[in-house]
């Protein structure tokens, strides 16, 4: 018989922030709140409008083909992971400028030109 489980919250027993998930196999755990994306977004290709997110405030088109976010919770500290990619096959994406409360995208085509791009980003690491 399978159980449904319903809460509003979880919370960790030895650390409020802290669960652990046991993983494929039974042989190990996983933090749960680290595997977490703490920001995502995907943003128009000329840097003007966010179409989707998770913890953005805004978005501000920095020139061509550079898109600056701005995180509503911010980051622990500027080393924390970050994925990014277009939606443009022929584009390269890369999320630089790292800082506690902001990122930047840049979008580069095939040839190393700056190019305006669809772009899907996401942060993993701590939240301040």
């Amino acid at each position: 018989m399978a159980s449904v489980l319903k809460v509003d919250s979880i919370t960790g027993v030895t650390t409020a922030g802290s669960i652990s998930v046991t993983g494929e196999g039974n042989s190990t755990t996983t933090n749960l709140q680290q595997g977490l994306a703490k920001v995502w977004a995907k943003c128009s290709a000329d840097g003007t409008s966010i179409t989707d997110s998770f913890n953005i405030t805004s978005l501000t088109d920095s020139g061509t083909a550079l898109q600056t976010l701005t995180i509503a919770n911010d980051m622990a500290n500027a080393n924390y992971s970050s994925l990014a990619t277009s939606i443009d096959s022929t584009c390269i994406l890369i999320a630089d400028s790292h800082a506690t409360g902001t990122y930047r995208l840049v979008s580069r085509n095939n040839a190393g030109t700056l190019t305006d791009s669809i772009t899907h980003s996401a942060l993993l690491g701590d939240l301040a």
